[in-house]
Protein backbone atom coordinates (compact mmCIF):
# COMPACT_ATOMS: atom_id res chain seq x y z
CA UNK A 1 0.00 0.00 0.00
CA UNK A 2 2.99 2.29 -0.31
CA UNK A 3 1.55 3.56 -3.60
CA UNK A 4 -1.43 5.25 -1.88
CA UNK A 5 -0.82 8.98 -1.73
CA UNK A 6 -3.81 9.84 0.42
CA UNK A 7 -6.14 8.07 2.78
CA UNK A 8 -8.74 6.24 0.69
CA UNK A 9 -12.29 7.07 1.63
CA UNK A 10 -15.09 4.55 1.25
CA UNK A 11 -18.82 4.99 0.99
CA UNK A 12 -21.14 2.11 1.82
CA UNK A 13 -24.63 1.55 0.38
CA UNK A 14 -27.04 -1.25 1.27
CA UNK A 15 -28.98 -2.15 -1.87
CA UNK A 16 -31.57 -4.59 -0.55
CA UNK A 17 -29.80 -7.04 1.68
CA UNK A 18 -30.70 -8.91 4.83
CA UNK A 19 -28.15 -6.68 6.65
CA UNK A 20 -25.79 -9.61 7.28
CA UNK A 21 -23.11 -8.13 5.01
CA UNK A 22 -23.80 -4.64 6.36
CA UNK A 23 -22.98 -5.83 9.86
CA UNK A 24 -19.73 -7.31 8.53
CA UNK A 25 -18.83 -4.01 6.82
CA UNK A 26 -19.42 -2.24 10.13
CA UNK A 27 -17.31 -4.88 11.89
CA UNK A 28 -14.42 -3.80 9.65
CA UNK A 29 -14.65 -0.34 11.20
CA UNK A 30 -14.60 -1.65 14.77
CA UNK A 31 -11.41 -2.08 16.85
CA UNK A 32 -11.04 -5.81 16.17
CA UNK A 33 -10.41 -5.30 12.42
CA UNK A 34 -9.83 -1.52 12.40
CA UNK A 35 -9.49 -0.63 8.71
CA UNK A 36 -8.46 2.84 9.78
CA UNK A 37 -5.01 1.41 10.43
CA UNK A 38 -4.71 1.30 6.63
CA UNK A 39 -5.84 4.91 6.47
CA UNK A 40 -9.28 3.92 5.17
CA UNK A 41 -11.99 6.33 6.27
CA UNK A 42 -15.76 5.85 5.98
CA UNK A 43 -17.64 8.83 4.56
CA UNK A 44 -21.27 9.58 3.89
CA UNK A 45 -20.58 11.88 0.95
CA UNK A 46 -19.94 10.28 -2.46
CA UNK A 47 -18.08 13.39 -3.61
CA UNK A 48 -15.31 12.54 -1.14
CA UNK A 49 -15.24 8.77 -1.70
CA UNK A 50 -12.71 6.72 -3.66
CA UNK A 51 -14.21 3.27 -3.07
CA UNK A 52 -17.91 2.37 -3.32
CA UNK A 53 -18.91 -0.63 -1.16
CA UNK A 54 -22.28 -2.08 -2.15
CA UNK A 55 -24.14 -4.82 -0.28
CA UNK A 56 -27.38 -6.41 -1.38
CA UNK A 57 -28.89 -6.91 -4.79
CA UNK A 58 -30.21 -4.24 -7.13
CA UNK A 59 -33.91 -3.77 -7.72
CA UNK A 60 -36.06 -1.28 -9.63
CA UNK A 61 -36.39 1.03 -6.63
CA UNK A 62 -32.71 1.37 -5.82
CA UNK A 63 -31.02 1.14 -9.23
CA UNK A 64 -31.19 4.91 -9.73
CA UNK A 65 -29.76 5.54 -6.26
CA UNK A 66 -26.81 3.23 -6.99
CA UNK A 67 -26.22 5.01 -10.31
CA UNK A 68 -26.43 8.46 -8.69
CA UNK A 69 -23.94 7.59 -5.95
CA UNK A 70 -21.58 6.13 -8.55
CA UNK A 71 -21.88 9.17 -10.84
CA UNK A 72 -21.28 11.61 -7.96
CA UNK A 73 -17.96 9.96 -7.06
CA UNK A 74 -14.88 11.62 -8.57
CA UNK A 75 -12.68 9.73 -11.04
CA UNK A 76 -10.89 7.43 -10.53
CA UNK A 77 -13.19 5.26 -8.45
CA UNK A 78 -13.49 1.62 -7.47
CA UNK A 79 -16.64 -0.41 -6.83
CA UNK A 80 -16.64 -3.45 -4.54
CA UNK A 81 -19.66 -5.79 -4.52
CA UNK A 82 -19.88 -7.35 -1.05
CA UNK A 83 -21.82 -10.56 -0.49
CA UNK A 84 -23.33 -13.01 -2.92
CA UNK A 85 -26.45 -10.83 -3.31
CA UNK A 86 -24.34 -7.92 -4.58
CA UNK A 87 -22.32 -10.28 -6.79
CA UNK A 88 -25.21 -11.91 -8.66
CA UNK A 89 -28.50 -11.49 -6.77
CA UNK A 90 -27.90 -14.40 -4.40
CA UNK A 91 -30.89 -16.29 -3.08
CA UNK A 92 -33.14 -13.45 -4.24
CA UNK A 93 -31.96 -13.73 -7.86
CA UNK A 94 -35.22 -15.29 -9.06
CA UNK A 95 -37.49 -12.79 -7.29
CA UNK A 96 -39.73 -10.66 -9.48
CA UNK A 97 -38.29 -7.36 -8.27
CA UNK A 98 -34.55 -8.20 -8.35
CA UNK A 99 -32.52 -7.09 -11.37
CA UNK A 100 -29.42 -8.99 -10.22
CA UNK A 101 -26.04 -8.01 -8.86
CA UNK A 102 -24.52 -4.56 -8.77
CA UNK A 103 -22.82 -5.14 -12.12
CA UNK A 104 -26.20 -4.97 -13.86
CA UNK A 105 -26.22 -1.22 -13.13
CA UNK A 106 -22.61 -0.05 -12.69
CA UNK A 107 -19.18 -1.55 -13.41
CA UNK A 108 -17.70 -3.56 -10.53
CA UNK A 109 -13.96 -3.81 -9.86
CA UNK A 110 -13.90 -6.42 -7.07
CA UNK A 111 -16.31 -9.10 -5.86
CA UNK A 112 -16.49 -10.50 -2.33
CA UNK A 113 -18.67 -13.63 -2.39
CA UNK A 114 -20.13 -15.03 0.78
CA UNK A 115 -23.28 -15.03 2.84
CA UNK A 116 -22.39 -13.10 4.85
CA UNK A 117 -19.01 -11.94 3.57
CA UNK A 118 -16.32 -12.13 6.23
CA UNK A 119 -14.63 -8.93 7.42
CA UNK A 120 -11.21 -10.29 6.42
CA UNK A 121 -12.44 -10.80 2.84
CA UNK A 122 -13.97 -7.31 2.77
CA UNK A 123 -10.68 -5.78 3.92
CA UNK A 124 -8.78 -7.83 1.31
CA UNK A 125 -11.14 -6.57 -1.41
CA UNK A 126 -10.76 -2.95 -0.34
CA UNK A 127 -6.96 -3.29 -0.30
CA UNK A 128 -7.09 -4.97 -3.75
CA UNK A 129 -9.36 -2.13 -4.84
CA UNK A 130 -6.69 0.35 -3.80
CA UNK A 131 -4.31 -1.28 -6.26
CA UNK A 132 -6.94 -0.98 -8.98
CA UNK A 133 -7.51 2.64 -7.94
CA UNK A 134 -3.79 3.36 -8.37
CA UNK A 135 -3.81 1.73 -11.82
CA UNK A 136 -6.76 3.89 -12.83
CA UNK A 137 -5.04 6.98 -11.43
CA UNK A 138 -1.87 6.21 -13.42
CA UNK A 139 -3.93 5.64 -16.59
CA UNK A 140 -5.63 9.00 -16.11
CA UNK A 141 -2.29 10.76 -15.66
CA UNK A 142 -1.15 9.33 -18.99
CA UNK A 143 -4.24 10.89 -20.56
CA UNK A 144 -6.22 7.72 -20.95
CA UNK A 145 -9.56 6.67 -19.59
CA UNK A 146 -9.60 5.25 -16.05
CA UNK A 147 -10.83 1.89 -17.30
CA UNK A 148 -8.86 -1.24 -16.41
CA UNK A 149 -8.62 -4.03 -18.97
CA UNK A 150 -8.17 -6.78 -16.39
CA UNK A 151 -11.24 -8.73 -15.23
CA UNK A 152 -12.73 -7.88 -11.86
CA UNK A 153 -10.97 -9.37 -8.88
CA UNK A 154 -12.74 -11.96 -6.78
CA UNK A 155 -11.70 -11.96 -3.17
CA UNK A 156 -12.79 -14.78 -0.91
CA UNK A 157 -11.79 -15.97 2.50
CA UNK A 158 -10.03 -19.37 2.40
CA UNK A 159 -12.96 -20.96 4.22
CA UNK A 160 -15.37 -19.77 1.52
CA UNK A 161 -13.21 -21.24 -1.24
CA UNK A 162 -13.12 -24.58 0.55
CA UNK A 163 -16.92 -24.56 0.98
CA UNK A 164 -17.42 -23.87 -2.73
CA UNK A 165 -15.04 -26.71 -3.63
CA UNK A 166 -16.86 -29.11 -1.30
CA UNK A 167 -20.25 -28.13 -2.74
CA UNK A 168 -18.93 -28.81 -6.25
CA UNK A 169 -17.79 -32.29 -5.24
CA UNK A 170 -21.19 -33.07 -3.72
CA UNK A 171 -23.04 -32.03 -6.89
CA UNK A 172 -20.78 -34.14 -9.15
Amino acid sequence: MSYVTKSPWVIHYDGSSCNGCDIEVLACLMPMYDVERFGIINTGNPKHADVFLVTGSVNEQNKNVVKQIYEQMPEPKVVVAIGICACNGGIFKECYNILGGVDTVIPVDAYVPGCAARPEAIIDAVVAGLGILEQKRAAMEKGGAPAIEEPAAEVAAPEAAEEVAEEGKEEA
